[in-house]
């Protein structure tokens, strides 16, 4: 097993890490479905609703490690699982934060990821991607 990693985009690019990464995992789902994991569409949704799950117990954990987003917030991530859900690399990109907020988020999210899976197994190492908005948070 890979050793669980969280870091920007910018700095996965610099240690070489993508996109050479992207030959590991195929894409969890995709138009084209000969290119997906999952193809069925049975399947498609339980990734779907897993990804969100995974997205939104994320938002909770911070919040509940009292860390809190002073505005919405948006970002793009690229998470790389391997076949039995655990998280292997989660990538991400955000515009205009300060690095304090953007250390403070990846101290917690490699906290995050050692206790919480992405929800779904399959039958190979499998990627998802996507542009995420943070809401303000209440605190």
């Amino acid at each position: 097993m890979t050793a669980q990693k969280v870091m920007s985009f910018e700095e996965a690019k610099e240690k070489g890490i993508y996109p050479a990464i992207e030959d590991n995992y195929k894409s969890g789902i995709h138009a084209d479905s000969t290119k997906a994991v999952f193809k069925e569409k049975m399947a498609v949704e339980k990734h779907i609703k897993a990804y969100q799950s995974f997205l939104q117990d994320l938002g909770v954990f911070l919040t509940e490690k009292k860390f809190y987003w002073t505005k919405r917030t948006p970002s793009f991530n690229r998470i790389y699982i391997n076949a039995d859900g655990t998280i292997d690399y989660f990538l991400y990109h955000f515009r205009g934060i300060p690095v304090e907020k953007q250390n403070g988020f990846k101290a917690l999210l490699e906290e995050y990821i050692k206790t919480h899976k992405f929800g779904v197994t399959a039958p190979e190492n499998f990627s998802q991607c996507s542009p995420v908005t943070y809401s303000k948070s209440k605190e």
